[in-house]
């Protein structure tokens, strides 16, 4: 129930959030490979910059929603206004009603704006996705701001499970209706099956947050009967104030994400139209880089966005009481706890690249390509969990205009890059590679520099970065060490890739408390914090 959360630990929450996107991604890559299986890569690239696209303009009409409500409703609880909370409420509704129809239409009939030919088709489907979105992330957002993630969760994971079973069954479905047809259209028919997938899991999400909302809606109308409060935010001055806060969060969000959507438009234009390659060509290569390595990478980065939406609201809670030591806490722990997760993980993907990618994507025809890529991009996981965490911490100090600034600057400097690199040399998906490298270095590096100067947190090399960077070390040595030898013995990757997984995750927790990077009390604050000292203390880890 809303109105108990808030005793809850952030951490805890954010676990619960974690928890929820690491599941969600799981079973994306778990649906991913068999979808690669039936649309093949040519039909996974035209499903990716469909996807990259439908994403930005989500963004610009509704995505950021969750983010935006559950800063503004969380202030006003803390002060108990709950009159002014439901009223920002039901302006969101209106808010996301507007926008996200007004995008929806524009992507159904712009789609040949951003893709070439008949490959809009797929952007099409997205359309309807768009409108419905909206509606279920302004309710998300409300259930954030009060402290409660389960709901989130819960409906994220519902979301991805229908999206996993629709897409099988749908691309299968129309790749058969399209028998007959070249291999590029029973491509492009699949990946519209997969959107179809997308739109499917979000209807449901949507309705099951309908089904919470009424369960609780009893409970917060008399809450807001009881507000003794004389005055309430008339929906105008509510509404000004939601506009100045969403356009600041929807525009750094935007540039933050826009990065993908535009290296996309230009690899694909240079490639078809300066170094001559087909339609089909650009799309397969674009295909195993996207969508292979990139949604490999995007699990562990599922930690710091769950770590940024549970940060939102309680950072602008502090904010709001004027709290200053209290936040620099909740800034110092997030940031510290997104790194002892993201320094491994990264280490992790880029040693057992080839074994983790041949579990997952076993396609032999770009097994190598694949491979070599999600090992050069894993360094990425460390920078995109930093940047994503402290986006996140920057809109819930009302900074919101800084990540805009940062991610502006971040783009120029990557655009400049990858231009140069595909026009005067031949990396060609390379030069993605690079250029996601540098842009995710900038972004966090620049907004390391503004959190540190607008909260006065300052990093802790050696507890942050150094001794996570040995434990992952040690860790990483051993799973590859385990994974060759048992490869000499055993031919299945399989059966050589678990024991290393499970090893890596034993030896990594052993190491890091060890070397008293993680005492006691911070353990605890984990989920589950008393089974993980439990265990620790049975093996004599800690005292």
């Amino acid at each position: 129930m809303p109105n108990k959360s808030s005793k809850n630990n952030y951490l805890k929450q954010a676990g619960i959030l974690a928890a929820a996107g690491i599941i969600c991604r799981i079973i994306g890559i778990l649906y991913r490979s068999p979808l690669t299986s039936i649309i093949g890569d040519e039909g996974n690239g035209y499903y990716t910059s469909a996807y990259n696209i439908y994403t930005i303009i989500l963004l610009i009409s509704s995505y950021s929603i969750p983010s935006a409500i559950s800063k503004i409703i969380a202030s006003k609880l803390a002060l108990k206004e709950y009159r002014s909370a439901h009223k920002i409420f039901h302006c969101a509704l209106i808010y996301v009603c507007v926008m996200g129809g007004a995008a929806s239409i524009f992507t159904f009939f712009g789609a040949e704006l951003f893709l070439e030919g008949e490959a809009a088709i797929v952007l099409k489907v997205f359309s309807p996705t768009i409108f419905l979105s909206g509606f279920a992330g302004v309710l998300r957002g409300y259930f954030q701001a009060h402290g409660s993630m389960i709901q989130t969760s819960f409906s994220q994971i519902a979301e991805q499970i229908l999206n996993a079973a629709i897409s099988l069954f749908a691309a299968h479905t129309l790749i058969d209706m399209a028998a007959g047809k070249s291999d590029t259209m029973q491509a492009i028919y699949g990946a519209a099956g997969s959107a179809l997938g997308t739109g499917s899991g979000v209807a449901v999400a949507l309705l099951f947050m309908l089904f919470v909302y009424a369960l609780n809606r009893r409970m917060l109308h008399d809450r807001i009967h009881k507000d003794r409060h004389r005055y309430s935010d008339s929906y105008g001055t509510i509404l000004r104030g939601m506009l100045g806060t969403v356009t600041p969060i929807i525009l750094s969000t935007f540039i933050y994400n826009f990065s993908t959507s535009f290296n996309q438009t230009v690899y694909t234009k240079v490639m078809m139209n300066v170094r001559g390659l087909s339609l089909a060509e650009t799309a397969t290569a674009y295909g195993i880089f996207a969508g292979k390595a990139m949604v490999i990478i995007n699990i562990p980065i599922a930690l710091a966005a769950s770590l940024s939406s549970a940060m939102i609201p309680t950072i602008s809670k502090s904010s709001a009481l004027g709290d200053l030591k209290a936040t620099q806490k909740k800034v110092e722990n997030a940031m510290w706890t997104t790194m002892l997760i993201a320094i491994p993980a990264a280490v992790g993907l880029a040693v057992l690249s080839r074994p983790i990618m041949q579990l997952l994507f076993p396609q032999k025809d770009s097994l190598d390509m694949a491979a070599q890529l999600l090992a050069m991009i894993a360094v990425t996981v460390i920078f995109y969990s930093l940047s994503t965490l402290s986006n996140g911490i920057l809109q819930g100090i009302g900074k919101v205009n800084l990540p805009v600034r940062n991610a502006g600057i971040a783009l120029v400097i990557q655009t400049v890059l990858l231009v140069g690199l595909l026009m005067f040399t031949e990396l060609d998906v390379y030069a993605l590679v690079i250029c996601l490298i540098v842009y995710s270095f900038m972004m966090c590096i620049l907004n390391s520099f503004s959190v540190r100067h607008c909260i006065g947190v300052k990093e802790n090399v050696k507890t942050m970065f150094i001794m996570p960077l040995l434990a992952a070390a040690v860790m990483g040595a051993c799973a590859w060490g385990t994974y060759t030898g048992l490869h000499m013995l055993v031919e299945s990757n399989v059966i050589c890739l678990i024991p290393s997984l499970v090893l890596a995750v034993a030896v990594y927790f052993i190491v890091i408390l060890k070397i008293g990077a993680v005492q006691r009390e911070q353990l605890l604050a984990f989920p589950k914090g008393n089974l993980l000292v439990k265990a620790a203390e049975k093996c004599h880890l800690i005292k």
